[in-house]
């Protein structure tokens, strides 16, 4: 259930909009041509907004420090969770996963999600169960 991650993943780590700033997400959904993408959209205090356009799975891994946040602008995001739980997410529906928890997100099809963490995370996470 815990293993290493397999696929690559594009993670953008840089922000890429500043204050007062239009952000034009449908824009960056159009001219994403990965699987699975992950763009930081802006800094909000000590928090950062990501973009997700997801089509795939992802790895089992957990964050010990820091909450995530999903929420699906539109597509389906399924989460499965440590204890054979899954949480299924369609639009406009969102999800925390707390820290520390074992989770793998999976999109059926291509999914746009919104997700909301620390600047300070690490979207690959930990793959090491507690």
């Amino acid at each position: 259930m815990h293993d290493e991650p397999t696929q690559d993943y594009v993670q953008h780590m840089n922000v890429l909009h500043g204050a007062c700033e239009v952000i034009d997400v449908p824009k960056l959904v159009r001219e994403c041509t990965d699987p699975w993408y992950n763009q930081t959209l802006c800094k909000v205090n000590g928090s950062v907004i990501r973009l997700g356009v997801l089509h795939g799975e992802y790895h089992w891994h957990k964050h010990d420090d820091d909450d995530e946040f999903f929420f699906v602008i539109s597509g389906r995001l399924e989460i499965e969770l440590e204890g054979d739980e899954t949480v299924q997410l369609d639009e406009q529906k969102g999800y925390v996963v707390p820290k520390g928890m074992m989770h793998r997100p999976l999109a059926p099809n291509k999914t746009v999600v919104l997700m909301v963490e620390t600047a300070a995370i690490d979207p690959k996470g930990s793959t090491v169960p507690s």
